[in-house]
């Protein structure tokens, strides 16, 4: 490949990047609602390269949907959860998701729009629920292993406990302003969230050990 293709195909990346980047930072601060022509504005780019790359809003909005539930679903993957001991699984789970969604704000923001709109729309990106399934699964194997070592107890519900974990690390950010507000403390201060990330992974393991 001559130099000069190798450019273009780097500038078309770049430029890709871009827009699907400015596509999640508009839908996520101003829902579906996002205008095409403020995406390519933020992006830097012209707005026949935005439909160019990405055919039309529609298909921005599920490739800005992919990319952030993807990249949760394939760092879940490598945490390798089958290869610890079940406590110390269920310990990295809880701190991986309560990370994840404090250090990535896209997340949190584009999880909300798709509720507004009933997940119309996720519901066609057949790999992201593939994943969650995936994910599911796995737990179920670590409650498995943990109930036969005996530092697990019986009768925990996969689906159930994941929801509880994603709840416990999604609430407090997806309604800081109000629960600011309403009890007058900075729900995005520092200290607090270290405070409440070991706060929800004691609350998690206290619930699944065995009681021996």
């Amino acid at each position: 490949m001559s130099e000069q293709k190798t450019k273009i195909k780097r500038d078309s990346a770049a430029t890709k990047e871009r827009i699907l980047q400015a596509g999640i930072t508009e839908f996520g601060s101003k829902g579906y609602g996002a205008r095409t022509e403020d995406i390519a504005k933020r992006a830097k780019c012209n707005i026949r390269m935005l439909y160019h790359y990405f055919g039309g809003k529609k298909d921005l909005y599920l490739a800005c949907l992919e990319r952030v539930y993807s990249r949760i679903r394939n760092e879940e993957r490598n945490l390798n959860l089958a290869q610890l001991e079940p406590l110390d699984a269920i310990r990295r789970l809880v701190e991986f998701t309560f990370d994840h969604m404090r250090n990535n704000p896209d997340f949190v923001y584009m999880a909300g729009v798709e509720n507004t709109q009933r997940a119309r729309f996720i519901k066609k990106i057949a790999p992201v629920a593939n994943a969650a399934v995936d994910l599911i699964v796995t737990i179920e194997s670590i409650l498995d292993r943990g109930v036969k070592s005996g530092s697990l107890r019986s009768g925990i519900d996969a689906f159930q406990l994941y929801i509880s974990i994603l709840s416990l690390s999604y609430l407090h950010l997806s309604n800081r302003y109000t629960l600011s507000a309403t009890y007058g403390r900075d729900i995005s201060d520092s200290k607090w969230l270290d405070e409440r990330r070991e706060h929800v992974a004691e609350l998690i393991l206290s619930f699944v050990k065995s009681p021996r």
